[in-house]
């Protein structure tokens, strides 16, 4: 069983070399798995992954559009899209095997983050739950290839939503597995923005998407409101 481990990046020279080095490390002494680069930024994340055993890609812009593509040239039965400010567990690959030989065909790792303050890790605890309000993208998302394509993949239509909406089609077809392993995520938004301020937000663009607001409406307050 072959794993494609796909990244979509957008600017991320800043992260993309710690990232790398992570999962390449899990990877190196490995058959199974390739590492894919899709890129739609215009830094030089593309120059710093090419110092890497990684597959690149160009994409335009939008995390579900680069992620299709990231798809569109990976070989593995499995794909496994993780961001490039996220870091898997250890033992991720095995993980994820295994819960595929179980006969799981998708679902997600919890959540911690980086900030060691008792809010964040709050946060991150309440991923274990499987509730659509405490899931997201940064807890990366393991589907099998033929699943992923019976269903048509992510939907490039959306802004943003696009890692929920992909969840509510999988669950239509499949059980959702959350994993016992926590990815450990970037908190670098909550600095920025406060971690109180920003989970709001994220909550309110939950409700917008849940109401069925227009994809502008909740993209536009998305750029209006975080940094």
């Amino acid at each position: 069983m072959k794993i494609s481990i796909i990244i979509p990046t957008y600017n991320e020279a800043e992260n993309i070399a710690d990232t790398l080095l992570t999962v390449c490390k899990a990877t190196e002494s490995r058959k199974d798995t390739e590492i894919i680069i899709s890129d739609s930024g215009n830094d030089n994340t593309l120059e710093i992954a090419s110092g890497f055993p990684v597959k690149t890609c160009r994409s335009p812009t939008g995390r579900a559009v680069q992620m299709n593509r990231g798809a569109g040239i990976a070989t593995g039965q499995v794909f496994y899209f993780l961001h490039a400010d996220t870091l898997p567990p250890e033992g991720f690959i095995d993980e994820i095997i295994n819960a595929v030989r179980q006969g799981n065909l998708a679902g997600c790792f919890q959540l911690t983050f980086d900030d060691p303050h008792w809010l964040m890790q709050t946060y991150g605890w309440f991923t274990r739950f499987p509730l659509t309000v405490c899931r997201g993208g940064d807890q990366s998302l393991f589907i099998t290839a033929a699943l992923f394509k019976r269903i048509g993949g992510f939907n490039e239509e959306l802004r943003v939503m696009e890692d929920i909406e992909i969840i509510e089609r999988i669950n239509k077809h499949a059980a959702f597995t959350i994993l016992d392993g926590a990815v450990t995520s970037s908190a670098r938004k909550y600095a920025v923005n406060g971690r109180i301020r920003l989970q709001v937000i994220f909550g309110l663009i939950h409700l917008f998407y849940a109401l069925g607001f227009d994809q502008d409406i909740i993209a536009e307050y998305y750029a209006r409101n975080i940094d």
